[in-house]
């Protein structure tokens, strides 16, 4: 598995965490910044990371700001990609299962720590189910 993860200034900590926790999985990483809280603008990197996806560089990608809103919305503007907004475990299992999500957005700023690692483990497990949801992400576009 290959996983592209991106962040702004408020979620490069979380970040970090999370490319800590994935490396200790022997999951492949692309850490595409940023990697200080100096300032930068969100839409760079969520466009950073989900490049990686449409060029086939990455299975999934990872996106972390403050809220997670901004992110989610940046990568949403990108055809075929279909970013979500988690806060919890049940979120990133079911929009895998029913939405086929490609990127897990987190907020660094409203998400516990203490479960982000647990969210971003069942986003990663976890199959899409196709079926009916598949007819529904189709209507996407």
């Amino acid at each position: 598995m290959r996983i592209a993860i991106g962040s702004d200034h408020a979620g490069y900590l979380v970040k970090d965490m999370i490319v800590d926790h994935l490396k200790q999985h022997n999951i492949e990483i692309t850490d595409l910044g940023c990697n200080t809280p100096d300032s930068v603008d969100y839409p760079d990197y969520a466009k950073k990371v989900c490049a990686e996806i449409l060029q086939d560089r990455a299975d999934f990608g990872i996106l972390v700001c403050g809220t997670g809103i901004g992110m989610s919305m940046a990568a949403n503007k990108i055809v075929t990609i279909r970013a979500a907004l988690c806060n919890d475990v049940y979120a990133a299992e079911m929009t895998r299962k029913h939405n086929d999500a490609n990127v897990l957005c987190l907020g660094a700023r409203t998400v516990n720590p203490s479960i982000v690692r647990d969210i971003v483990n069942i986003f990663l497990k976890t199959e899409f189910e196709g079926g009916r949801h598949e007819t529904r992400i189709r209507k996407f576009s």
